[in-house]
C-alpha cells in the first residue's frame, strides 16, 4: 500500500451485518434511514456507485437504478452482499479503496456513501474520488456523523466531554471513527466540486431508553417529521445530504467502467480470474464475482 495513503477501516472477516443490524436493536435505525434514501434518490438513474456498501443492506432501496457498483474494501463483505442479492448482471461487486477508486471519469450518474465517511481520516480527499468519477449533474447522497448533536452539545455543557461540538475540526472518538461538523461538511462538498441541494437529520431519538419506552412506529413517525427541518438545522447525530456534481467535467465513453490503477490505463482484459491491464499488463483479481483492486 501507498505509505502516503490514509489508514483505511477495514472490516475483513467482521460480523457486522450480523451484530450490528440483523441481531442489534437497530430496527428503529434502519427505518429512518429507509425514509431519508426515499426521499432523496431520483426516480430514475442508469447507474449507480453505492461506496461502503457492505453486506448490501441498502441496496435494495436504489430501485431507480438500473445497475449498481457495490463498493467496498472488505471480499468477506461484498461476499456477504452476494449472498444477499445474488449475481445478476444489476449488480457489480468491487473491492477497492475509496481513497483510490478504481473507475473512469464520469462513469456514473448517481453515487451514495451511507454510515462510510465516519470512518475516513481524510474525508475530503474521498469526496474528490467520488466527484472524480461522476457524471456533470450526477446526485450524490451522502450520510455523516453529527459532531453538533443535542446529545454532544448538552454533553459539553455538563462538562461531561472535553472536545467541542461548535467547533469546525473532526473528533475521532475512537479509532478511524469521526464525527464532523456540518459547516465543514459542506465546505469540503463545495470545494471538491458539488452544489447541496438537500440536507434530512436523521436518528434524533437514537437513545436506547427511548427506543425502550416508545414504540417502534410512534419514534420512526417522528423521526420522518423532524428529518424535514435539516435545511434549517443540524442537530441529529446523523446527517443525510443531497448534492449534485456542479460544472463541466469528462464523461465516460458508453460501456467503460475501470481504468488500471497502476498506470490510469482504460482498457483492461477480462480474464476467467484477473482483469488485465493492456498498457501494463498488471493484472487485477477477479474471482468469484468480485473484482479486487485493493493496493497492497
Amino acid at each position: 500500500m501507498n505509505p502516503d495513503q490514509p489508514p483505511i477501516c477495514d472490516y475483513e472477516g467482521s460480523d457486522y451485518q450480523t451484530s450490528f443490524w440483523d441481531t442489534a436493536d437497530r430496527a428503529y435505525e434502519d427505518q429512518v434511514e429507509a425514509i431519508a434514501l426515499k426521499r432523496l434518490l431520483p426516480k430514475s438513474g442508469n447507474f449507480l456507485l453505492e461506496i461502503g456498501a457492505g453486506a448490501g443492506r441498502n441496496t435494495p432501496r436504489y430501485q431507480a437504478y438500473q445497475r449498481i457498483v457495490l463498493l467496498d474494501y472488505s471480499t468477506t463483505q461484498l461476499q456477504q452482499a452476494q449472498s444477499r442479492l445474488g449475481n445478476s448482471e444489476r449488480y457489480i461487486y468491487v473491492a477497492a479503496d475509496a481513497y483510490q477508486l478504481p473507475f473512469l471519469q464520469g462513469v456514473f450518474d448517481g453515487a451514495s456513501m451511507i454510515r462510510t465517511l465516519h470512518h475516513m481520516a481524510e474525508p475530503q480527499k474521498a469526496l474528490e474520488q467520488v466527484r472524480q468519477v461522476l457524471q456533470p449533474g450526477a446526485s450524490f447522497i451522502l450520510e455523516y456523523a453529527n459532531k453538533q448533536n443535542l446529545k454532544a452539545i448538552l454533553r459539553y455543557m455538563l462538562q461531561m466531554q472535553s472536545w467541542s461540538p461548535f467547533t469546525f475540526e473532526a473528533v475521532e472518538f475512537t479509532t478511524l471513527n469521526f464525527d464532523f461538523h456540518p459547516k465543514s461538511i459542506r465546505s469540503w462538498l463545495g470545494t471538491t466540486g458539488f452544489d447541496v441541494e438537500r440536507q434530512l437529520t436523521v436518528s434524533h431519538f437514537r437513545i436506547n431508553l427511548l427506543k425502550r419506552l416508545f414504540p417502534l412506529d410512534l419514534l420512526v413517525k417522528l423521526d420522518s417529521l423532524a428529518q424535514l427541518t435539516g435545511d434549517w438545522w443540524q442537530l441529529s447525530p446523523s446527517v443525510f445530504v443531497l448534492s449534485q456534481a456542479a460544472g463541466e467535467t469528462p464523461t465516460a465513453p458508453p460501456g467503460a467502467l475501470f481504468r488500471c490503477l497502476e498506470c490510469g490505463h482504460a482498457e483492461l482484459e477480462q480474464l476467467d480470474n484477473s482483469l488485465r491491464c493492456s498498457s501494463c499488463d498488471h493484472h487485477w483479481g477477479y474471482e468469484n464475482g468480485i473484482y479486487d483492486f485493493r493496493l497492497k
